[in-house]
């Protein structure tokens, strides 16, 4: 399978070792997100008032969401409701694409 490919002058920031993220577009009521992890890379738990959408577009995570971890692949998604504690764990290299409503102005 070929990487995914992200533009070349796409900026990246640094949000824990092995996880970086890249806001990809955005309008006040949403926003799209890469988040590339190297195995091993923890996305810790967290929570926020966004409802969120994720799509495993690279490698392999355990998923945590209220408590509940599901192992997921490439081509899988899940959705994240407002407030509810979830995490990720890269078994592999990969890549996330998320999108959030409204959008994360702290990413900004």
């Amino acid at each position: 399978m070929q990487p995914y490919t992200l533009p070349e002058n796409t900026v990246w920031t640094e949000v824990a070792p092995g996880n970086r993220r890249a806001v990809l577009s955005h309008r006040p009521e949403m926003m799209l997100v890469a988040f590339r992890f190297e195995e091993g890379a923890i996305g810790a738990l967290h929570s926020h008032p966004h409802t969120q959408v994720s799509y495993v577009a690279e490698g392999a995570f355990d998923v945590t969401l209220d408590g509940v971890t599901t192992r997921l692949g490439p081509g899988s998604s899940f959705i994240v409701a407002p407030n509810v504690v979830h995490g990720v764990v890269a078994l592999t290299p990969g890549l996330l694409i998320d999108t959030f409503t409204p959008r994360r102005e702290d990413f900004l």
